[in-house]
């Protein structure tokens, strides 16, 4: 039941995110939602270097990188709480 519940919460997170514009959010705030969010739904991230290398996914891989000792719950939580606080000001 606990997990259900989360799922629905962030999905309900979800939903609000997509409705902010990147223009509203400090890119750390960016990093730290995508970070979040792809640990939430995929998972540990692995490191995979393209031939398509550019800073902008760098950072991103990064960001995940730094969460990806998180398990899927936490990842959730911590996405949960970072769009409360957005949405509380």
């Amino acid at each position: 039941m606990a997990d259900k519940d989360l799922d629905i919460r962030f999905a309900k997170a979800v939903e609000v995110a997509m409705t902010m514009t990147q223009a509203s959010l400090p890119q750390d705030v960016q990093l730290r939602l995508y970070a979040f969010y792809k640990q939430a739904t995929f998972g540990t991230a692995v490191y995979n270097q393209s031939e398509n290398f550019d800073l902008r996914d760098a950072f991103k891989t990064n960001a995940w990188m730094q969460i990806s000792h998180m398990s899927i719950d936490e990842a959730k939580e911590n996405y949960i709480e970072i769009i409360n606080s957005l949405t509380s000001k």
